[in-house]
């Protein structure tokens, strides 16, 4: 803000606005500070800017309590989360509790083409943890067998000749925990 400090305040950008809010709260060195959407409206720069300084308060002792609708914010910045639906609290814990809820990890396998698709799933058949299941040039596996059932299942269609095109591991997001509970995707 020292480029800008000769402006009025009512000039500021939001996020500069943001940023003397948080300044202005962080004077007296508070040992709990309240936090209501403090990223709405910042570029993502600004945003992990701020991210890291809420890392560093609460290294350095203050407790922050963050209101925030951003589940990926709250997933970075949060030792526990409180999901709140209608006014009531639906869930507590941290993030990887919250996550847990939804099920394991699952390594999903794309390929060029939707018959090599086909194929795969019916290689894997039960493979691992559970049903593969296939959506059009991907298979999805649950992956409790951790990295053994990554490479026991591209082994496995290696030896058949199912050539894949992409691994990606997904976990569940707190997006998803959230319309688990409340049943909505927040647009109400």
């Amino acid at each position: 803000l020292s480029d800008a400090a000769n402006r009025p305040a009512r000039t500021y950008s939001g996020g500069m606005r943001r940023r003397l809010d948080l300044a202005a709260a962080l004077v007296t060195h508070p040992p709990v500070l309240l936090l209501d959407e403090p990223t709405t409206g910042l570029d993502p720069a600004s945003r992990q800017d701020l991210w890291d300084v809420i890392g560093t308060l609460v290294s350095d002792g203050t407790t922050v309590l963050l209101t925030t609708q951003y589940l990926e914010e709250a997933d970075k910045l949060a030792n526990r989360i409180v999901v709140i639906d209608h006014g009531t609290v639906v869930a507590a814990g941290t993030a990887a509790e919250l996550k847990s809820r939804l099920g394991e990890t699952t390594v999903v396998l794309a390929f060029r083409t939707p018959d090599a698709a086909g194929q795969a799933v019916h290689a894997l058949g039960d493979f691992g943890a559970g049903r593969a299941a296939t959506d059009d040039r991907a298979v999805t596996i649950p992956l409790r067998g951790g990295a053994n059932t990554v490479r026991d299942a591209l082994n496995l269609l290696h030896d058949r000749g199912i050539e894949v095109g992409r691994i990606d591991l997904q976990e569940p997001t707190l997006d998803d925990v959230f319309i688990s509970l409340t049943g909505t995707n927040g647009a109400r």
